[in-house]
């Protein structure tokens, strides 16, 4: 029915708007303002971007054996929980150790939701619309980027420390929401089934993870103090990021349906190439179409992806969408810490973190080509 799909979907986007939109991307904005108020340095920014990283990959690893412990209802209120106390205690000052392991934690809570809220949402409707249902989910991250671009500098005037309880309270608001309608799947029987390997889909994915690191952690600081633009329109541009992204997600599902999830992977990762290298050039007015298709490929690819798991994998397709998930973490949070010292070992150079960030785009681009030329197995 479709009450039951958008009860579902909703729910779900609820989910990666906390998780992923809110808890770890509304940092980007604040970025440039955590420095500028002597919070943290530069170098600390991008470490503390980084170890949400590190704990998006934690969360991650632990998201099936959490949602058969607690249901994946559970692991889904318990996730939320986490982001509500992360941003909480953000709130006060207590230095870049403190901030380190908050930031930590609410990357765990966004790996739990992503690792588990995609797939039983996905398991939770009809087969005709689990790639709507699907594209809804992942939408659901540029939405809370989009609603933290908003968020961040309407509350930043009121202080950093108000600025995070209000993130916090969003969160509060969208779990409210989410609660009764959360979805649910078996987390055993096929769905705990080993899933086939899929080596070139995690390669692929990984480098992907890798491309988008320079955007999602250093998008606003490009535009705020690498362009000169200031704070404002830097937070202006991560709105841009995530209303592209929502499209990005809620159009992947309809491509994919037309070209095939092969085909529109290598088509999504061809925006996210042109992305970064409009990044580059030191001109302000490119930055706003950068953050534009990057917004796009970020969710976009990441929609596509999900749907690309079930292609291979059938009823298994959960454990490889873990997979698949971990393989971004692990890459992002190694390029995340890499680039982080990168970005403190040049200046603060913008052209070395966004130039590497092509340099992986491209990668993740001709991996896209040789797995759209394999042939397409029967669905299951």
């Amino acid at each position: 029915m479709v009450s039951s799909f958008l009860r579902h979907a909703l729910a779900g986007a609820a989910a990666t708007a906390s998780g992923n939109g809110l808890a770890r991307f509304a940092y980007v904005p604040l970025f440039p303002a955590m420095v500028g108020q002597g919070w943290v340095t530069g170098g600390e920014a991008g470490t503390l971007g980084a170890a949400a990283l590190l704990g998006y990959l934690i969360g991650t690893l632990l998201g099936r054996a959490a949602g058969r412990r607690l249901g994946v209802p559970g692991t889904l209120d318990a996730g939320m929980a986490l982001i509500v106390l992360s941003l909480a205690a953000c709130a006060w000052n207590g230095g870049f150790p403190w901030f380190l392991a908050w930031r930590t934690l609410a990357g765990v809570a966004g790996g739990l939701l992503m690792a588990l809220a995609g797939p039983a949402t996905q398991a939770s409707v009809p087969p005709q619309r689990r790639g709507a249902a699907g594209g809804m989910v992942i939408a659901g991250v540029g939405l809370g980027i989009a609603v933290g671009a908003l968020a961040v500098p309407a509350l930043l005037p009121a202080g950093l420390a108000a600025t995070w309880l209000g993130l916090g309270g969003l969160v509060l608001l969208l779990w409210g929401f989410a609660h009764p309608r959360w979805p649910d799947m078996a987390m055993r029987g096929v769905a705990a089934e080993a899933p086939p390997r899929a080596r070139l889909l995690l390669l692929l994915y990984g480098l992907h993870g890798a491309g988008m690191v320079p955007p999602m952690v250093y998008l606003a600081d490009l535009a705020a103090r690498g362009r000169g633009l200031g704070i404002g329109i830097g937070a202006l541009l991560w709105l841009v990021f995530g209303l592209a992204g929502i499209a990005g997600g809620v159009l992947s599902g309809r491509v994919a349906d037309r070209l095939g999830g092969r085909p529109t992977l290598r088509l999504w990762l061809l925006v996210q190439v042109l992305a970064l290298a409009l990044a580059l050039p030191p001109y302000a007015p490119l930055v706003l179409p950068a953050a534009a298709l990057a917004g796009f490929a970020a969710v976009g690819v990441t929609a596509v992806t999900l749907g690309v798991t079930r292609e291979i994998a059938g009823a298994r397709a959960t454990g490889l969408w873990v997979q698949c998930t971990a393989a971004f973490a692990v890459v992002q949070t190694a390029v995340g810490f890499a680039l982080a010292a990168l970005f403190a070992a040049t200046g603060e150079s913008h052209v070395a973190v966004f130039g590497a960030g092509l340099g992986f785009s491209l990668a993740a681009f001709a991996a896209a080509a040789a797995l759209a030329r394999q042939a397409r197995p029967a669905a299951p």
